[in-house]
C-alpha cells in the first residue's frame, strides 16, 4: 500500500434508522444476528441498532455486541462487517399553537450507557416497554434538551421528514419550518432524513435546510435485503469511530457524507397524493384543481410529499444547493427480478433462486445495483434486468407514484405488453 493509498479515508456505506422485532408492525425474526447477516448481504458496513430505549433490546445488544470507540462490532467477529452504532426511533406527541404535533426523531448515541441514562429520563414520559420506538409526551426541544444532557455527543434529526404521518413537515401534524418544532434548540439540529418520498433535490427546493447534512435510510420493519438498506448513506471516515461518524454528520474535518443511495421518490408510499381506498392518485397540482377531495367518494386526500414540498419551498424545482453531498438510485434488487420475471413477490422461490446466485458471483446487493459493469451483471442476471439496473442508475426508470401508504411500482412496459402474473395476480399496479 502506498502512502497516497494510506492517506486516503476510509469509505463505508451505513444505514442508520432501523428496527428491532419489539417495535409495532415488524417482524420476528428480527435479531442482531439476522441483521449483520442481511446487512453483508446486503453489501452495507455500518448498521444502527435501532430501538435502543427498549429494554429487553438494549440487553440483547449489550450481550451480543462489544464496544470499540462507540462503533460496536458481532463478539468473535472484530473484523467483520458490518459494524454497529446505537441508535433509535422515537416520537414525539404534544400542542403547539392550539394543533396536535405527532413528529418522529432518530437518535444516535455514543454508547450503551447513554442509551441507558436516556431510558431512565424518558421513561416517565412514554411506556418504553410496549413499543422499540416509543411515543412520548414532550415537546420536541424538550426531547433535545434531555438528549444533549446525557451526551453532547449525541445527535438527534427529524426522521422521514415529510411523511404525512407522524414527522417534521408532515402534511397532517408537522410544522412548517425546522425552528417552529426544535424551538431554542433547532441549531442543534444538523442532519435531516428524507424519508423515501422525497430525495436531495426535493428538498434543496427548501432554503432552511441548506446547513443540514441530508441523510437516507431504510427504516426497514424485517431484516429482508430488499427492505434493509434500500435507501443508505455512503460516508468518507478519517477512522471507523463514533466521533468521525457525528463529525461526517457535523461536516467537521475530513469527515464528510459523500452521497447518498435513493429509491426515487415516485416509490415511496406517499409521494403523490391520493386516496387508496378508492385508487385515486394524484399530483399536487391535480389534488389542487380539485379542491384536495377524493373524486370518487368525496373524502379528504392524503396530502403527498410532493405537494407538501411544493407548499414550503421557497425555490424552483431544479434548483441545486452549493456544497451538497451526492446521491445515487438503486432499486432493491429482489424487487427488480420478481418484477422482470413476473412474480408476485420478491420472496418466491424463483427469485430467491436467482438472487442467491447473483450474490454469490457478484459479492454483495450493493455491488450489483450501483458498481458492477452492467456487462457482468448480464452474465449472472440477464440482458433485461441489466438493462433496468443501469435504466436506474441513469434515472430513466418510469416509476408509477406511490400514494396514501401505497408503494410505487417500476413500469417495465406498456400495459398491454404486460405478461400476466405466474399466480395470475395483476402485479403491475
Amino acid at each position: 500500500m502506498d502512502l497516497i493509498e494510506w492517506c486516503l479515508p476510509l469509505r463505508i456505506i451505513g444505514d442508520f434508522h432501523i428496527h428491532s422485532r419489539f417495535s409495532r408492525a415488524t417482524s420476528p425474526a428480527l435479531t442482531v444476528q439476522s441483521l449483520a447477516e442481511n446487512a453483508r448481504i446486503k453489501g452495507l458496513d455500518l448498521l444502527g441498532t435501532g430501538d435502543i430505549t427498549h429494554a429487553k433490546w438494549l440487553a440483547e445488544v449489550s450481550e451480543q455486541l462489544e464496544d470499540n470507540d462507540g462503533i460496536f462490532y458481532l463478539k468473535g467477529g472484530k473484523e467483520k462487517r458490518p459494524k454497529f452504532v446505537i441508535t433509535s426511533e422515537v416520537a414525539t406527541v404534544f400542542q403547539h399553537d392550539d394543533k396536535s404535533r405527532k413528529i418522529h426523531h432518530c437518535l444516535l448515541l455514543p454508547d450503551l450507557e447513554s442509551a441507558k441514562q436516556l431510558s431512565a429520563k424518558i421513561e416517565q414520559k412514554g411506556n418504553l416497554e410496549e413499543d422499540g420506538r416509543p411515543i412520548l409526551n414532550m415537546t420536541a426541544a424538550e426531547l433535545v434538551e434531555i438528549l444533549k444532557g446525557v451526551s453532547s455527543d449525541a445527535e438527534i434529526y427529524p426522521a422521514h421528514a415529510w411523511t404525512p404521518w407522524w414527522s417534521l413537515f408532515g402534511a397532517n401534524f408537522g410544522f412548517d419550518s425546522l425552528k417552529e418544532c426544535y424551538q431554542e434548540y433547532h441549531s442543534e439540529i444538523h442532519a435531516l432524513e428524507t424519508g423515501l418520498s422525497s430525495d436531495p433535490p426535493m428538498n434543496w427546493r427548501i432554503s432552511e435546510l441548506d446547513r443540514l447534512t441530508l441523510l437516507s435510510n431504510s427504516d426497514c420493519h424485517s431484516a429482508y435485503p430488499f427492505r434493509l438498506g434500500r435507501e443508505a448513506n455512503i460516508l468518507d471516515l478519517e477512522n471507523l469511530t463514533y466521533s468521525s461518524l457525528v463529525n461526517a454528520i457535523r461536516r467537521k474535518g475530513r469527515n464528510k457524507v459523500v452521497s447518498t443511495i435513493e429509491t426515487k421518490p415516485e416509490y415511496g408510499k406517499y409521494h403523490w397524493t391520493g386516496h387508496r381506498d378508492c385508487t385515486v392518485s394524484l399530483s399536487g397540482d391535480e389534488s389542487k384543481r380539485i379542491g384536495a377531495k377524493c373524486p370518487k367518494c368525496g373524502k379528504k386526500l392524503t396530502r403527498g410529499v410532493e405537494e407538501r414540498v411544493s407548499e414550503l419551498a421557497d425555490r424552483p424545482k431544479g434548483f441545486k444547493a452549493d456544497g451538497v453531498a451526492g446521491y445515487i438510485y438503486a432499486y432493491p434488487l429482489q424487487e427488480l427480478i420478481a418484477e422482470t420475471m413476473g412474480e408476485s413477490s420478491p420472496l418466491s422461490k424463483n427469485v430467491q433462486q436467482l438472487y442467491d446466485k447473483a450474490i454469490a458471483a457478484l459479492k454483495n446487493e450493493f455491488n450489483i445495483t450501483l458498481f458492477a459493469p452492467t456487462a457482468s451483471v448480464a452474465e449472472v442476471l440477464g440482458k433485461e434486468i441489466a438493462q433496468l439496473i443501469a435504466s436506474v442508475r441513469n434515472n430513466t426508470a418510469e416509476i408509477i407514484p406511490g400514494y396514501d401508504g401505497v408503494y410505487g411500482k417500476l413500469k417495465l412496459m406498456a400495459k398491454e405488453e404486460r405478461p400476466p402474473s405466474k399466480k395470475g395476480l395483476d402485479v403491475w399496479i
